[in-house]
């Protein structure tokens, strides 16, 4: 009785190959380029179909277990930590985790498998690939730094939304800074910039997006030469900004903020970092392990960084600068407040000079003549008045917590109240219930 095989598709092309082989009517070499094996495998199957015919060409492995599958036991323990400790990680990150952290020896591929089988991981669609214009990276670091800000709930919920500002070297790859802030805002992005000053220097150029931070995107009729608080601080500072004309042309900075939404958040999760304080002091650790993973050398190995100079106070520098004259009676308006200058010199002196007001992160005011701080006092402080808001600062501004506000002493709040009945009664509540409220 014949024996049934069962053969896939390759094995019956082999097969046809191999009866030709045999029948004299093909070459080793042509059957190699045929089935596109060596020479020295055509040998092999040849043999095989010379002493068992085609069951000789047919897989030993067919219906037996892969060598190198996992076990049942590996697969619960990495499921179990999946649906647990790791969950919602990508299969690259949580493929990290459990070879580096819970000692795991198994392939990327074989936890995204998993992932998928049980509908942990959803396979992402082949996108359709749009071609830009080829940049290549710069050659030195820190010759060019791209610079921008992610709005993003990075603790899950654990604390209130902000955002976090990114500096990476476009020569490396590197993170060179990251900070978390309320906003994107000319404080923020300073004090971002005086923490990576200090520790690498000042690079050559800074590469952003048209955010009004960096460029006046409406300038003044007739002038062509207006700059931003923070274009004014980096040109003190002899650091060029390069604004992008599409999200694409810094694609490096685009892509890892990407990347950083997926992993930053699970790290803080994994150490239970709830506050923007402990997320901060996070940062540093985060930044080593991330340029490990990532980082790439530079092409040169010039490091094109600057060091400060003795005369660049960039306390001064990165403050809020505007140019004020001073009145005859050597006073000024500033955000609503009238400051009276304080001098023992003869007061016509300083008439109509011209001051920089200074106004820092911490909201401390400083006024400067010729390099020198005055003295001053606040005149008078006007009322609160509606702002203009621009609509990327509007979550915070609708956000921004008001400090309760309590009546005074002889307010009719807490002398009680009248109530209106058919006859006019005066009804007095007792002190004690007015107490009560005061208290809730």
């Amino acid at each position: 009785m014949d024996e049934l095989l069962t053969m896939s598709a390759k094995e019956l092309s082999c097969l046809e190959v191999m009866q030709k082989l045999f029948e004299k009517r093909l070459s080793q070499k042509e059957a190699g380029a045929i089935l596109q094996l060596s020479t020295r495998q055509i040998k092999r199957l040849l043999k095989a179909y010379r002493k068992q015919g085609a069951t000789g060409l047919v897989s030993r492995q067919r219906g037996r277990q892969s060598h190198n599958c996992l076990s049942e036991d590996i697969k619960k323990r990495a499921l179990n930590l999946l649906k647990t400790k790791y969950r919602g990680f990508g299969p690259t990150l949580a493929h990290e985790k459990l070879v580096e952290k819970e000692k795991f020896k198994l392939s990327d591929e074989s936890v995204r498998q998993l992932m998928i089988v049980e509908g942990l991981w959803k396979p992402h669609k082949v996108k359709k690939v749009v071609v830009h214009q080829l940049r290549e990276r710069r050659a030195c670091f820190g010759e060019l730094i791209q610079i921008d800000g992610s709005p993003h709930d990075w603790f899950e919920g654990r604390a209130e939304r902000c955002t976090l500002l990114v500096f990476i070297d476009d020569a490396t790859g590197k993170l060179v800074q990251l900070r978390f802030v309320d906003s994107e805002s000319f404080f923020g992005y300073g004090q971002a910039a005086e923490s990576y000053f200090k520790q690498s220097g000042k690079p050559v150029a800074f590469y952003s997006d048209k955010h009004s931070i960096f460029r006046v995107n409406q300038p003044s009729a007739g002038a062509h030469d207006d700059l931003t608080q923070f274009g004014r601080a980096m040109q003190a500072l002899d650091i060029q900004i390069i604004c992008a004309n599409t999200p694409q042309a810094k694609g490096r900075v685009e892509r890892v903020i990407q990347t950083l939404q997926d992993r930053l958040p699970k790290e803080m999760r994994l150490r239970k970092i709830a506050s923007r304080d402990a997320g901060n002091a996070y940062l540093p650790e985060f930044i080593q392990d991330f340029n490990q993973r990532f980082a790439e050398p530079p092409r040169s190995a010039v490091d094109l960084h600057r060091p400060l100079t003795a005369k660049e106070d960039l306390a001064r520098i990165l403050a809020w600068q505007e140019t004020r004259t001073l009145s005859k009676n050597l006073t000024l308006q500033f955000h609503k407040t009238v400051y009276q200058i304080q001098t023992k010199r003869p007061s016509y002196a300083l008439r109509n000079a011209q001051v920089t007001v200074c106004l820092n992160a911490q909201t401390q005011i400083t006024i400067l003549y010729n390099g020198q701080a005055l003295p001053f006092t606040i005149y008078n402080q006007q009322a609160w008045q509606a702002e203009v808001v621009s609509a990327k600062q509007l979550d915070l501004a609708l956000h921004k917590p008001h400090p309760p506000t309590k009546p005074a002493p002889d307010h009719p709040w807490r002398q009680g109240f009248a109530t209106p009945l058919s006859k006019p009664t005066n009804v007095t509540i007792p002190k004690s219930d007015i107490s009560t409220l005061e208290n809730r």
